[in-house]
């Protein structure tokens, strides 16, 4: 393989932006407004945004829940519109309709009954004695008002993962910047009190986001039902809730993984934050501060990650299956470069960003402490998350299970116990030794793309 394989034509170039920027964008302008109500919150104290930071985490495994769920039926998506095979698509776009309404159901019960529970597992005394049960209520207010937004969240995220694949990446991009405008403008009433509004601190943050969510989902639903000519899918979608037998079996098959795989990567990194804040509930915020601020500079990998997704389903579908493969590996290598350069910005500002929230000096020096573990390693996430989305494309859910959840639970998390919980090791070198653990992961990425098992045309007649 030489440099110059590694490099795209214009045209390639054009898709490959065509397709990511609108991605990039609503997810930049996501996270930084979740930045915003991050800071908004911190202006409160650290026990509040301790509390709102431990919910969030587990809000965090319900929205990859539906992700996991929705990118089965989605593979088939792509590429049934490659095929150009409009009922293919209503037909999926079906299924992610129970995925949804039954991860709804799942989820809500198990916040509603063991919230509390789950929230404790989090709060431990560290070195500044910051109040636990004031955290512990500030975190059940929280979630009892947040999880009224799953609903809406859901929905959204059929209506818009089907108009992604589909190649209408622009209505989703434009709802979410509505969306986040509503949210930032009502936290700022609802959390402060201003023009007239009680402040109502978390409470408040949360019913800014609930109401945000209903608002990005009635945008998305109803520019889809009314603009039927570019939406084909849409006609005749709910005439008949049936899915083809041999769909679901398709689709269960090759979703099943990849919804197991989102509910344990995600429950796995809650489970790392759970073995960090063993050294206090400073940590806990500190964890909190780095990874929303982190989250705005990993929107780079993700979206070519989704970028990754749709480009080289859309290919294999349509038989170009060595087109698949060279666009791939260029796919690859731009997300590794542009996370490069992503991390030294992210480096450059880690000290000074956390100086904007109101909490302690310790908490400070972590948080940026631990922002620049994460900008070293954006190349390292950048490849193995492009090689992720490059496997689940070709239909290699399985690999992808044990490429993705697996690893994290087989050997991150053991890593992450036993340092915290039978050596006396700080959590900074904790930290940085369980994050190096992904070069392993480089290399088992890096073998399973280049055996080419992924290169698979699932919807050939």
């Amino acid at each position: 393989m030489n440099l110059r394989s590694l490099i795209g034509d214009r045209a390639f170039y054009r898709k490959l932006f065509a397709v990511m920027t609108p991605v990039l964008i609503q997810n930049v302008i996501t996270n930084f407004v979740s930045l915003l109500d991050n800071v908004m919150v911190g202006q409160v104290g650290t026990e509040p945004m301790s509390g709102v930071a431990i919910v969030n985490q587990l809000i965090f495994v319900f929205n990859l829940c539906i992700f996991g769920g929705l990118a089965g039926a989605g593979i088939f998506t792509a590429q049934y519109y490659g095929k150009n095979d409009q009922e293919g698509v209503r037909n999926t776009f079906r299924a992610k309709l129970y995925i949804a309404f039954g991860a709804v159901i799942v989820f809500l019960s198990v916040f509603l009954l063991f919230g509390e529970e789950l929230i404790s597992l989090f709060l431990h005394e560290g070195q500044e004695n910051l109040n636990l049960e004031a955290t512990l209520n500030y975190g059940k207010e929280y979630l009892l008002v947040m999880v009224i937004q799953t609903m809406p969240f859901a929905i959204m995220q059929v209506y818009g993962s089907t108009l992604r694949e589909t190649g209408e990446t622009l209505l989703p991009m434009k709802a979410g910047i509505v969306a986040v405008c509503v949210n930032l403008v009502l936290n700022y009433i609802l959390i402060f009190g201003k023009l007239g509004a009680p402040a109502l601190g978390v409470v408040g943050a949360a019913i800014a986001t609930v109401i945000a969510r209903f608002v990005e989902c009635f945008i998305v639903i109803g520019w889809t039902h009314l603009h039927k000519e570019q939406c084909p899918f849409i006609r005749g979608a709910y005439r008949s809730l049936k899915v083809p037998v041999q769909l679901t079996k398709q689709i269960v098959i090759l979703g099943a993984p990849l919804l197991i795989n989102e509910v344990l990567w995600s429950s796995g990194m809650a489970v790392l934050n759970q073995c960090y804040s063993l050294r206090g509930l400073e940590v806990v915020s500190a964890v909190n501060i780095s990874t929303t601020v982190s989250n705005l500079f990993f929107c780079a990998f993700l979206s070519m990650g989704t970028t990754v997704s749709i480009i080289v389903g859309q290919l294999l579908g349509a038989g170009e299956l060595e087109r698949a493969v060279e666009e791939d590996r260029q796919l690859i290598a731009f997300a590794v470069a542009l996370c490069a350069a992503v991390g030294v910005v992210m480096a450059l500002i880690a000290p000074l960003v956390p100086e904007i929230y109101n909490t302690t000096a310790m908490v400070k020096e972590l948080a940026a402490d631990l922002l620049l573990v994460s900008a070293a390693m954006m190349p390292v996430n950048a490849f193995t998350n492009s090689c992720y989305f490059t496997l689940r494309s070709g239909g290699k859910t399985i690999i992808t299970f044990i490429f993705d959840s697996a690893f994290v639970w087989v050997i991150c998390v053991p890593v992450a116990f036993l340092l915290s919980r039978y050596t006396s090791m700080a959590i900074l070198p904790m930290y940085i030794a369980v994050q190096a653990l992904d070069l392993i992961k480089c290399v088992i990425g890096f073998y399973l793309v280049k055996k080419r098992k992924w290169v698979n045309n699932l919807v050939a007649a």
